[in-house]
Order: C-alpha cells, then structure tokens, then sequence
C-alpha cells in the first residue's frame, strides 16, 4: 500500500510538472492605434514570468507560453502598456495607445565620471532588472545600470520614440572623442560658369544607420555625421534593371522641389543588374578583425561575432574564408577554409577576445597577404574589416592607412568596412578606408542591421557588378539659372576626371540602387541662392547669353563605368526636358526619397533647407511609403517624428571637454 502510494504521489507531481512546462505557441501583430503603423521592437512579456520577446520590422512577434499562463503584457514607451487575456487564442493582435507624457518629461544621463553634464530637465536613471516596470513615458536617453542583458539576456535600449529589449547594448550619450569628417554642403552653382557637375555614385548607408543610433539615444546627432546621400540610399527602390545585359540602367523624376515649389526637384535613379546567389562567382573572403581593447564593449566584439556568423550561412562551397585579427600585433586565427566548412569559420570567431592595443596597418597588410595568396582570378575577392576605427599603433594616420589601400587595392581585392561601437567611433577613417579600398561601408548597431547588410543586401554588399561609376549632368543655361546637388560633398570630381580611367570612383554592386537630386533654379526666378556679381571687364555676358541653347532640353546626363574586370569605362546618357510633373503625381520612391533629404538638411541643419519641416517630411514619407515589405520606411517615419520632438527638447545632456564636476 506504502508503495502505490509512493507511485500515485509521483505520477500527480510528474503530471504538474508536464502542465508547468507544457508550451504552446502564439503570433501576432503590434500596431499604432493612432495611424496603424507597425510598433517595431515593442516588447511582449508573459506576465509573471522572464519570458518575452519583440516585434519585428513589421511589427509581427512570436512567443511560447506555458499552458499555464493567463496574460500577456505589451510595451513601448511613448503608448499604454497593454494587458491581454490569451485564453485559448493562438493568434492575439494588438493596438498600442499613446501616453499622454512627452518626451521633454523624462531624460537620462551619466555617461563619463568626471565630467560637468549640463542637464535641462528632469534626470532618471533605470536599473535593467526593473526597466520593464519602470519605463513609462518617453525617454529621450537611457542609461543602463548593473547587467546589460539582465532581462531575458536583452539589453533596454533608450529610443525618442519608444524603448525596447534588443541583442545590442545600451546607447550611451555621445563620448568627446566620436570623429566626424567636417564638409562643406554643397552650393548653389550658376549654370552659365559652371555648366558642368561631376560626381562619383555612392552607395554607402553607414550615416543612416549612425543617425538612427544618436536619434534613438535621445541625441540629436552631430552635423557632421549627417551625409544625406547615404540617408537617401539606405533604402531600396523599385527601378527596372538594365537591359541587353548592361550592369546599370539608368532613370529620371523631374518634379518640383518639396521645399520650395518655385524650385525644381531631379531624382537621378541607377540600377545595378540582379545576379542570383547561385550564379555568383566564387568569393575569396578575408574578415580582418579588430580584437583591441576598445572592441571588449557587447555592442562591439560580441555583436561582430555574430555579424560574422551571419554572413557564413550565406556562404557556398566553392567560396573561402580566411580569419586575420589585429590587438597589440597581427595574426593569423583561420586560413582560407571552404564555406561548407561552417561550423569550423563559427568555432574560430566564437573564440576571439578583445584585449592590447591597435595594430591597424599591421592587421590590413596581412590580409592582403592572406588574399593575395589565396586569389581568385576570375573570383570576387575582398577583405572585409570589422572595427571601431580606433587605430592607434602603427600606420595610424589618415593619409597612411589610404596610401596602404590605394597601393594594395590595384590587386583586384576590395576592402568593405563594417563600423561597430559608439564613444570612440572613427566614422572619418573607416569611411575614408571603404572609399579608398573600392568597397562599402555600412555601420552595424544591431542584429537586424547586421542581416539586412550581410544577409537581405549579401549580393550587393560583396559583388560588384559596375566599378568606378561617374555621373556628369551638363545643363543647359537657357532653362537652368543653378542647381545645387544634394549631397555627395566628398564624391565631387573635377570635370576632368569625368574621361579619366584612372581616376578612381564608386562601385555598384549586385541590385543596388543609387539616387541622386539635385535642386534646380529654373531661368527667370528671382532667388537669393542665385547669386550674381559684378559685370566682367573682359568677357560680355550678354554675348554669352545670346549664345545660349534655345532647345527644351533642360540637362543631358552622361555616366560611365567599368566592367568588374575592365580598365576600360563605357559612356551611357540621357536627356531631361523641361516637364516636370505635380508633385502629386510623383512616384512613391519620389515622395519617399525626396522626404528622406528633407529630414537629412533639417538635422544638418542646412542653409538651404528653406520651407522644410519635419512636420511636412513625415507626410510626404507616409505618402510615399508604399508596400514596405520590410518595415525599414515606417522605422524613417518614427525615426523623424522622434527627431522632430528632439529638435523641440532641449531636455538633452551636453558634456563639457575636459572639466570636471
């Protein structure tokens, strides 16, 4: 009898336990009350538990609840926690009411110890184990005390419009030693002197991303991190490839300029060709690898590892990944081993730690030499850097690293580089490297950024399709009075260079698209950006005039490129007349890209910004958002709503160099 009871006592407590730990699934989707829009990264939490997750890019979560389990919480800062009762439902959508606090009500600091902050607001400062009950209302800066990953291994990230857990670390305020290259904006130029503007494409997106990161730390981001060509070219448009097996086709939007309708606004799209994966050729990888000191942050090493390991699932048999890493000196941590050989290129990046000081020159003139050794002629080869940009030991200079890579890259191996960090991030060198070593350069703050760069864009990111790309735009004084391009300060060429082989310019990759504007003062507008001078003394300019064009055509485009495997540029153009169309009637990429320069000269905060406004950006942005399959056009539009509250907040901490408290 004892020992039935023994038994019975058993099966009752194995079938609890079966019940506590029964799961079952449930999907759903998170959106907007106020204008159903997808909450991207809301947090889903299983009340009771440490069980979550969050919301995709379109807003879209799955999680696994015990059978048990009664409710489900979700949150975003900036709407009402909502509880659900999940009952017996699979599937349980949401919609996310607004809080009625402000973002000026709550703002974070403590950043560097020893450092006098100016603080104009109320301060919090949230613990990461209490960060889900804590955070109500909008934050404009999070500091994350104690564990980072102390909530279901995610950090709480500070967002302008919203918090959420994420595999990323949380932002801090700007550090004093962030280096942005300083540039000139681009003016307006009188077409009857200077008829022709040349530049080189640019398919960079890192200052996209960079702002997103400023902007979601509660910080309006520094005028010189704003490139607005690479904001514009973050995301994709839908442009017919080329035809008759060319690399690029090339489009034009003539519309008036959203900012000034007297003005007129020229969209210049290019297509690079679409190759499948499978038709790619073989690739000869290097992943050169910053393990320094300054790389042991979990929003650097860390999230490279995992950049990396994403990039390696893409990979094919035939193509190869070498392992270099640079700290105090350079060395070898993988040779050139198989793409089928994943689970070995994984183990060899799981194992790197960040530790020494900076070898960068030494770090690169290894890869090269791993690349060289392992070069494929007909194959794509490339090193691909992962680092903050801090160098520091060795050639650590600016003009020194480009001289390394404008001497190395005539081997036909490319150098892509992929920023990670903030403090001490070098945007001004990493970028400059890329450019110089005829690659890309994206910067990673997150996991879903690191897929859409290494996995949704693998092809463009590392095969190129059209190298050295040039645009020269020859306008015709009789219709064009200026025009001022938009963007692409450190991409103009001298005229010249526009027929010179050797001059070296950016590279297309596989579906790339590229846009360009450029804003146009027609003849006959009375404008202050059309500046005049003195009469000449020995050149009439009304003989000048007289000579002028009378035919319709406003501008002829001209771009040339080079086959991956050619010295030799081909010439293609095309001719823009003067009919532009409404506004209205512009395509929705039109709408979409011209909104995105928009809130690109308001947080550079242009002088020829004009009418614009972050208020008449974000409509024109949801006009022109389209089908965003992938949610990255409604992240822009909270992205520049919390940029508009931010530039209305002087509720943001300032540091001081070098005084203390």
């Amino acid at each position: 009898m004892k020992k039935l009871m023994i038994i019975l006592t058993l099966f009752v407590s194995l079938a609890a336990f079966k019940r506590d730990t029964d799961t079952r699934t449930i999907t759903g989707k998170v959106t907007s009350a106020d204008d159903g829009l997808p909450v991207i990264a809301a947090t889903v939490i299983v009340d009771g538990t440490k069980i979550g997750s969050q919301t995709d890019v379109n807003g879209k979560y799955t999680i696994n609840v015990p059978t048990s389990a009664a409710t489900l919480s979700f949150a975003y800062i900036g709407y009402k926690t909502q509880q659900v009762a999940i009952g017996n439902r699979k599937e349980i959508n949401v919609k996310l009411e607004s809080s009625s606090r402000q973002l000026s009500e709550v703002v974070v600091t403590g950043y560097q110890a020893k450092r006098k902050k100016e603080v104009l607001g109320s301060v919090a400062v949230v613990n990461a184990d209490k960060a889900y009950t804590q955070l109500q209302g909008r934050v404009a800066g999070v500091t994350v005390q104690g564990n980072p990953g102390a909530v279901n291994n995610m950090a709480i990230r500070g967002n302008a419009a919203g918090y959420y857990a994420y595999n990323s670390v949380a932002p801090a305020p700007i550090a004093d030693n962030e280096s942005y290259k300083g540039m000139a904006e681009n003016k307006f130029t009188n077409s009857v002197n200077e008829p022709l503007s040349t530049f080189s494409v640019d398919v960079d997106a890192a200052s996209y991303s960079n702002v997103r990161r400023f902007i979601n730390g509660g910080q309006m981001p520094p005028e010189d991190a704003v490139r607005v060509e690479e904001m514009i070219n973050y995301f994709k448009y839908d442009l017919a490839g080329p035809k008759d097996n060319e690399p690029v086709a090339i489009h034009t939007e003539l519309s008036s300029a959203p900012w000034n309708p007297k003005h007129r606004l020229l969209r210049i799209g290019l297509k690079a060709k679409t190759i499948a994966t499978n038709n790619l050729p073989a690739s000869n990888l290097v992943f050169l690898i910053d393990v320094s000191g300054s790389m042991s942050d979990v929003n650097k090493l860390p999230l490279v590892q995992s950049s990396l390991k994403m990039l390696v699932d893409q990979l094919r048999p035939q193509d190869k990944v070498a392992l270099v890493v640079y700290a105090g000196a350079a060395g070898v941590v993988l040779p050139s081993t198989g793409g089928d050989k994943k689970e070995t290129i994984k183990n060899a990046i799981d194992n790197l730690q960040a530790g020494g000081s900076t070898a960068g020159g030494a770090g690169i003139k290894l890869a090269y030499k791993i690349a060289s050794e392992n070069l494929m002629k007909k194959g794509n080869n490339r090193i691909i850097l992962a680092t903050d940009g801090d160098f520091n030991v060795g050639a650590s200079s600016d003009e020194a690293m480009e001289k390394l890579i404008e001497k190395e890259r005539e081997s036909g191996i490319s150098l892509s580089v992929l920023g990670f960090g903030m403090g001490n991030y070098k945007d001004s060198k990493m970028e400059a490297l890329a450019d110089k070593g005829n690659g890309n350069y994206a910067y990673i703050d997150n996991a879903t950024e690191a897929h859409k760069t290494l996995v949704s864009e693998f092809g463009g990111t590392l095969f190129t399709v059209a190298k050295d790309v040039k645009l020269q735009i020859e306008f015709n004084p009789g219709k064009v009075q200026a025009y001022r391009l938009l963007g692409y300060e450190n991409r103009v060429l001298d005229k010249e260079d526009f027929n010179d082989d050797k001059k070296d310019a950016g590279d297309m990759g596989s579906g790339h698209t590229v846009t360009a504007f450029y804003e146009i003062i027609p003849v006959g507008i009375k404008d202050s950006f059309a500046a005049s001078v003195d009469p000449l003394k020995y050149q009439k300019i009304e003989q000048v005039k007289a000579d002028l064009n009378p035919s319709a055509e406003m501008m002829t485009i001209k771009f040339r490129y080079k086959e991956p495997t050619s010295s030799a540029s081909k010439l293609s153009q095309a001719v823009v007349y003067d009919k532009p169309v409404e506004f209205k009637q512009t395509s929705t990429d039109f709408k979409f890209a011209s909104a995105v320069a928009e809130v690109g000269m308001l947080l550079r905060n242009s002088k020829f910004k004009q009418k614009a406004s972050f208020d008449h950006a974000i409509a024109t942005a949801r006009e022109g958002k389209g089908t965003d399959n992938e949610g990255y056009r409604a992240e822009f539009i909270r992205l520049a709503e919390s940029a508009k509250s931010l530039s209305k907040s002087n509720a943001i901490a300032k540091v001081d160099d070098g005084e203390e408290e």
